[in-house]
């Protein structure tokens, strides 16, 4: 059946043969009871591969393809188109739909990069059919060549066939999250060290830390969900009670995860009330010193004004007796002189005792 690619990649479209698939097929095994038999350089050989031996299982693993590499997978191991659809588009939030006999799985890996103190996220798509295992990677992590040596090295959980690496596949994912937390978890005691050591960039850094864990729990939650419906309907598709046991210890793994994930949330947003009130605080301290500096100003004026207006007065009565005119009684009065320095202090002293009953003084 001739497939076409989703409507955002209709326009331009290519087609490529095996030769050219192969650029992007990292891994291309058939195995029997656990143990790897073959390693084909095709799909077309991995096909040819399942048909001659009943009972095996190929697992092909992919590193970013092109739209095209991936239709010619859909059109080799009848792949939905929706699936495929999904894949080509990416960026989709961690699910698990199933189509037929066949499962999709998206996963959302996590890497925590220490230099420049951030998360990387990458996506992880994953086909199963009843013989086969896809694995579609558009990010460095998981490391899915580590994940294939693990299960290599235990033929009895490989030989369970393609749940068995699904189980591999999720443990890893969930397994790498566990650095990823560590990280955040220090990252957010040096944010509180900034917050009380009043840096002014700690709210920057807050704000960029919570959208980091704004996306970590959209890779993380859905998860919780994915593996019970795996761990519920582990019976109807044949796995067995290890098989199981596997499957709800990755589940309590993500739920620890999921659990500290929203306790960083929660730690983030608190830490963002502390510093605004942090901030007000200072900010109030500083208003208080202001005012404190005003009012001691005003009371420094109040003396100054107080003291210019008590020396105002007798300045006042000498100018006015400094004065050379003819016609002034008190220049050839025998107490006139008594009577400016008298005036002069009572006035004076008048000034004096009023400013001081006010607290001008």
């Amino acid at each position: 059946m001739k497939r076409e690619l989703a409507p955002e990649h209709s326009m331009d479209p290519r087609r490529v043969d095996d030769q050219s698939i192969k650029q992007s097929v990292i891994d291309n095994a058939i195995y029997v009871n656990g143990q790897r038999v073959d390693s084909p350089l095709s799909l077309g050989g991995a096909i040819d591969c399942l048909r001659d031996r009943p009972g095996s299982m190929a697992w092909i693993g992919l590193y970013r393809p092109e739209d095209d590499e991936l239709i010619k997978v859909a059109e080799e191991f009848s792949l939905h188109d929706l699936a495929i659809e999904d894949a080509i588009v990416a960026h989709q939030r961690p699910k698990a739909d199933r189509y037929g006999t066949t499962l999709f799985v998206v996963l959302r890996a996590a890497q925590y990069l220490d230099q420049p103190e951030k998360v990387a996220f990458g996506e992880l798509h994953v086909f199963l059919g009843p013989d086969f295992v896809i694995t579609v990677r558009h990010s460095e992590a998981p490391d899915l060549a580590v994940v294939r040596r693990r299960m290599e090295a235990d033929p009895d959980l490989l030989r369970q066939g393609p749940q068995a690496v699904l189980y591999a596949i999720l443990d890893a994912v969930v397994d790498g999250y566990a650095p990823v937390v560590a990280g955040l978890q220090n990252d957010i005691d040096e944010i509180e060290v900034q917050v009380f050591g009043g840096d002014p960039a700690a709210p920057r850094r807050i704000y960029a830390l919570s959208r980091e864990v704004i996306e970590f729990q959209r890779a993380t939650t859905p998860l919780i969900a994915m593996l019970d419906g795996f761990i519920a309907g582990s019976p109807k598709y044949g796995a067995d009670e290890e098989l199981q046991s596997y499957l709800r210890d990755v589940a309590d793994h993500a739920i620890v995860v999921t659990e500290r994930v929203a306790g960083f949330r929660q730690m983030l947003q608190d830490i963002l009330i502390v510093n605004s009130t942090l901030v007000s605080q200072a900010q109030n301290e500083e208003m208080t010193k202001l005012t404190a500096a005003s009012i001691a100003q005003g009371n420094e004026v109040k003396k100054i004004s107080a003291w210019a207006a008590i020396l105002f007065a007798p300045t006042l009565v000498g100018t006015i007796y400094g004065m050379n005119f003819d016609n002034m009684p008190e220049l050839h009065w025998t107490f006139g002189y008594p009577l400016a320095v008298v005036l002069m202090g009572v006035v004076c002293a008048t000034l004096y005792l009023v400013f001081k009953r006010r607290d001008w003084l």
